[in-house]
C-alpha cells in the first residue's frame, strides 16, 4: 500500500511540478481586479460630472414664488418658453402648433401625463398662456408652472 513517487519527486501536479518539466508555466486563473477598479472609478467620475448637466438645458430665468416644491416619482414632460418666445419640448425646439401632436406621441400615461411649463420672466405672458391653453384643450389634466423658490431677504 505504498505510493509511488514520480521521477521528479512529486506527483507532477500543481505549479511547481509544471515548472520543473520543460520550464513551461501553468495558466494563471486569478482575476486581476486593478483594471476593473480603475475603469469603475473613471466611470464614477464621469457620471458625477455629467449628472448635473442632464437636466433640461434650455436657459430660462424662472420667476420666484413662495410655493413649496412638488413631490414627483417620475420625470415629467417639460415645455419651455424663452425670452424670444421660442418654445422647446424638453430641449428640442418645436413650433407652437406641433405641441399637441408631439405630446400625444410621447405621453406614456395618456392624458394624465405630468407636463411642466417653464416660462422665462422676460417671456411674453401671451405666449406662455397660449402654450398652456393648447395643452389644456388637448385634454391634459396635470399641467404645472415651474418657478424658483423665493429667497428670504
Amino acid at each position: 500500500m505504498g505510493m509511488s513517487a514520480g521521477a521528479n519527486g512529486g506527483g507532477g501536479g500543481g505549479r511547481r511540478g509544471s515548472r520543473r518539466r520543460g520550464g513551461k508555466r501553468g495558466l494563471n486563473s486569478e482575476i486581476n481586479v486593478t483594471p476593473l477598479v480603475d475603469v469603475m472609478l473613471v466611470l464614477l467620475i464621469i457620471f458625477m460630472v455629467a449628472a448635473p448637466m442632464m437636466t433640461v438645458g434650455v436657459p430660462i430665468d424662472l420667476p420666484e414664488t413662495k410655493a413649496s416644491a412638488m413631490n414627483s416619482d417620475t420625470q415629467p414632460i417639460t415645455i419651455s418658453v424663452n425670452p424670444k418666445g421660442e418654445v422647446f419640448l424638453q430641449e428640442a425646439p418645436i413650433a407652437v402648433d406641433e405641441i399637441v401632436a408631439k405630446l400625444q406621441a410621447i405621453a406614456t400615461t395618456g392624458y394624465n401625463e405630468r407636463i411642466y411649463v417653464r416660462g422665462d420672466t422676460a417671456a411674453a405672458y401671451g405666449t406662455v398662456m397660449k402654450v398652456m391653453a393648447l395643452i389644456s384643450t388637448a385634454g391634459y389634466k396635470n399641467i404645472g408652472l415651474v418657478t424658483l423658490q423665493e429667497k428670504d431677504k
